[in-house]
């Protein structure tokens, strides 16, 4: 717990294969169902503090407990942390991301003022803003503030409630343009 930001939400992982990935945590793990959009649709990206090319993300999301897994593949070679943590340290835990209501612009001048640097930031739409950061004095840890404002918080929510008694059918759930392709 966080005296600052709550408990920690989320832990993202960065992947090659996002299929793949899915399959072992749920076949082998026992985590999901996953939530899954093979595009994303941020809006606006951000990359170490300039506007930069939207990257093509693909993000498949599950709870195990009360913390959510990001699964995140990247499918084009815009900058971004994500493809800068697979080039550094290959596939693996990414960040620890804290969720906010209404303190995104607080959390972020907070983390500014001690030395962090948003290392990207974007976009969902017209609300739900994301930043991560990292510090130097600590390059291992990478944070995510992201704003629960508009539909991603209920989104969160309806993940969350389908992790509470899943029963290991129907593993991944195809969310927007693939959702009538048949889970592997």
């Amino acid at each position: 717990m966080s005296m600052l930001f709550g408990g920690a939400r989320q832990v993202g992982y960065v992947v090659h294969d996002i299929e793949k990935a899915m399959v072992h945590w749920s076949r082998t793990l026992g985590v999901g169902p996953w939530f899954y959009k093979e595009e994303v649709g941020t809006t606006e990206f951000n990359y170490y503090g300039k506007p930069s090319r939207l990257p093509r993300l693909s993000i498949a999301l599950a709870n195990s407990g009360d913390l959510q897994i990001e699964l995140i593949q990247q499918r084009d070679d815009a900058p971004s942390l994500y493809l800068d943590s697979l080039r550094r340290g290959g596939e693996g835990a990414q960040h620890l991301a804290y969720w906010t209501d209404d303190g995104f612009d607080d959390a972020v001048r907070h983390l500014r003022s001690t030395g962090y640097v948003e290392g990207h930031s974007g976009r969902m739409g017209m609300r739900g803003r994301f930043a991560y950061f990292l510090h130097p004095d600590l390059p291992s840890g990478m944070f995510e503030i992201s704003e629960m404002a508009g539909g991603k918080g209920e989104y969160f929510r309806e993940i969350r409630r389908a992790a509470q008694g899943w029963d290991g059918k129907d593993p991944i759930r195809r969310r927007g343009a693939n959702a009538a392709v048949p889970a592997p």
